[in-house]
């Protein structure tokens, strides 16, 4: 028996908002669905009287207790687990999940690791280039008209896991790599695969992006990444060893 998502252990992240009441309307919306951790990065413009004007006495504390910062990887860097979410799907960002279907799968992550739940700019939500640091991408279903007002579409995510099942088959996850841990390894993966000449080093973006996605179907814990990274040292040992002879 699950008690549901341990919430304690979800934030959610805007990523360069624009509208400062926007901030305090999702803020209230957390509130609501009792998620407490709040992330900004990038903030365009930041007004402390307009955002807790929209979050109401009720969720400054969430305002009070929300982190910010300059640069999303340093925003994900100690958490487990990331989520994006876009309105936008093409071949670079297939919607793999809803948001029903994420908070029955954060059922046994959420356990013993920290989830980031990511949401782009009002304008034109979260690129490519942030949608790589995620683990899942999930879409939340409309008619033809897909515009959400981005509190509308937290409360969407944070009612589902709010409500998500007090009952699950599946096992808790262990600890899982963090996102410092991963990106080094992706990092040592997109070195290692081009000076074999498996990437093209005109463009290793985008075989990078399906080896991110492969990995992300199998989270990995710390000493797996240890593993793979131990795979790519020995193949830049060898590979030297042949040019040197």
């Amino acid at each position: 028996m699950k008690s549901g998502v341990k919430r304690e252990n979800i934030a959610i992240v805007l990523v360069e908002t624009q509208i400062p009441e926007n901030i305090g309307a999702v803020a209230r919306a957390m509130n609501n669905m009792d998620i407490r951790r709040l992330i900004l990065v990038r903030p365009k413009h930041f007004d402390l009287t307009g955002i807790l004007r929209l979050a109401t006495i009720h969720s400054a504390e969430i305002i009070n207790n929300m982190e910010i910062y300059d640069d999303l990887m340093a925003a994900l860097g100690s958490f487990q687990y990331a989520v994006g979410t876009t309105a936008r799907l093409g071949s670079l960002r297939p919607a793999l999940t809803s948001p029903r279907t994420l908070a029955a799968k954060l059922l046994s992550i959420s356990e013993n690791n920290s989830t980031a739940i990511l949401f782009g700019p009002e304008n034109r939500g979260l690129s490519n280039a942030q949608l790589r640091y995620c683990d899942m991408i999930t879409n939340i279903p409309t008619s033809d008209f897909s515009s959400l007002n981005i509190a509308q579409a937290v409360m969407i995510i944070c009612y589902e896991i709010f409500n998500a099942g007090s009952e699950s088959s599946e096992s808790d996850l262990p600890r899982l790599a963090n996102h410092f841990e991963l990106e080094g390894m992706y990092d040592h993966l997109k070195a290692v695969l081009t000076k074999i000449g498996f990437l093209n080093p005109q463009n290793p973006e985008r075989w990078m992006l399906n080896i991110r996605r492969f990995f992300s179907r199998f989270p990995l814990r710390a000493n797996e990444v240890r593993t793979v990274r131990g795979i790519c040292r020995q193949i830049d040992w060898y590979t030297d060893r042949k040019q040197d002879g």
